[in-house]
């Protein structure tokens, strides 16, 4: 969800492009948001579609904006991860398209009492499903400092992620670090000036990796993909638009794991392996926004879109 639930999805030409293989498929847009994506699925095509999100107020934006196709939309509350349980339940399946958009929705970011931005101080809590039991306030106060510097380092690809973890630690001596704008002043504390210059806060790696460690979101991911491969039809498409490098990276890696019919080191004479491809890669490389799209939304300009296709 990388737009407000009330705004356009991001290559949205180009996912109705590579998704729709059947006008009158059953498609699985695995992160609703506003509904978006699924607003023009529905419009364009006689199809009918499964909406999943974890987020309670992206299930009811998307509900109020696809209400008038009636039957041919049905939403549930959930993570992509659990896209085998809700198919199970609903009796439906195979479908004919997946689409997994992850990006971190204007609405979160915007909504001070969800606390995932440092643009306006609140509690921290980062939760996405609100149901989870450990938010922001718990990873930041509870993890310790070598976990925190891992952290911070690997999900928020953070040079100073030491320094950080260092500095968080010695203030959790004194008081608990219980808000969005205690957390990001403590990081720009730390930073050299020549940091503090940039155009990006100097705290935005830092919320990224707090934020992804709270949700899950590169194991979910890695779960969602693989439940959304068995969920496919032959001949349908999965896509997956990401926003950062690391999201990027395990994409490409899995849907090449998955499109490869042999994993034997290259020096043995045949093949002993037995491995099957169960994914056809669509995309060489990643489809990125229009000029003209990124000029209309800056926030577009980091998606990449990579497609695959069941075999």
């Amino acid at each position: 969800m990388s737009a407000d639930f009330g705004h356009e999805p991001v290559l949205l030409d180009e996912v109705i492009r590579w998704l729709v293989v059947r006008p009158d498929g059953l498609y699985v847009d695995a992160t609703v948001g506003g509904g978006g994506h699924a607003r023009a699925i529905l419009k364009q095509f006689p199809a009918r579609l499964i909406g999943l999100d974890c987020d309670e107020d992206a299930i009811t934006a998307a509900r109020a904006r696809l209400s008038e196709f009636g039957s041919r939309q049905t939403l549930v509350r959930a993570n992509f991860n659990e896209l085998a349980r809700v198919l199970g339940e609903l009796e439906a399946g195979p479908v004919d398209g997946v689409l997994m958009d992850l990006g971190v929705s204007s609405h979160q970011l915007n909504t001070a009492s969800r606390g995932f931005s440092f643009s306006m101080d609140a509690p921290l809590d980062m939760r996405m499903d609100r149901r989870l039991e450990r938010g922001a306030y718990e990873v930041v106060n509870e993890s310790g400092r070598k976990e925190l510097e891992k952290m911070i380092r690997v999900y928020g690809e953070e040079k100073m992620a030491s320094r950080i973890a260092r500095a968080i630690e010695r203030k959790r001596q004194s008081a608990p670090i219980a808000t969005t704008g205690e957390l990001a002043s403590l990081v720009v504390s730390v930073m050299p000036a020549s940091m503090r210059r940039l155009k990006i806060h100097p705290a935005t790696r830092t919320f990224q990796a707090v934020r992804m460690a709270v949700n899950r979101e590169l194991d979910a991911l890695q779960e969602g993909l693989r439940a959304a491969v068995a969920a496919l039809a032959p001949g349908g498409r999965l896509c997956v638009i990401s926003f950062h490098s690391l999201e990027d990276r395990l994409v490409k890696s899995t849907l090449r794991d998955l499109a490869r019919t042999c994993t034997c080191p290259r020096d043995f004479p045949r093949c002993v392996c037995g491995c099957v491809a169960s994914m056809r890669i669509v995309t060489k490389k990643a489809v990125t926004p229009s000029d003209a799209e990124t000029a209309a939304n800056p926030r577009s300009r980091s998606a990449r879109l990579r497609v695959a296709e069941r075999i």
